[in-house]
């Protein structure tokens, strides 16, 4: 059974960071080519509604992301 649950955290563990790569490329895609490159679109402009969002949000924002980067921090 440790195999099964080993692979799929793996697989998890991958795709999450593909996810956090392709993030990271669309930002810097849309600083340096703008927010009309297609399959990019408005990345830089959505995460700042997100931070945004997260920091009306008062206490739970910050939990929120306090949660966040303990997530990302664990990856290692």
């Amino acid at each position: 059974m440790p195999g099964i649950y080993d692979s799929v955290k793996r697989f998890f563990t991958q795709v999450t960071e593909m996810g956090l790569l392709l993030i990271a490329l669309s930002v810097v895609a849309g600083i340096i080519f703008g927010a009309d490159l297609p399959f990019v679109g408005n990345v830089v402009g959505n995460l700042v509604a997100l931070i945004k969002s997260l920091g009306d949000s008062g206490l739970i924002g910050l939990i929120a992301v306090g949660i966040i980067l303990w997530l990302l921090s664990k990856r290692g």
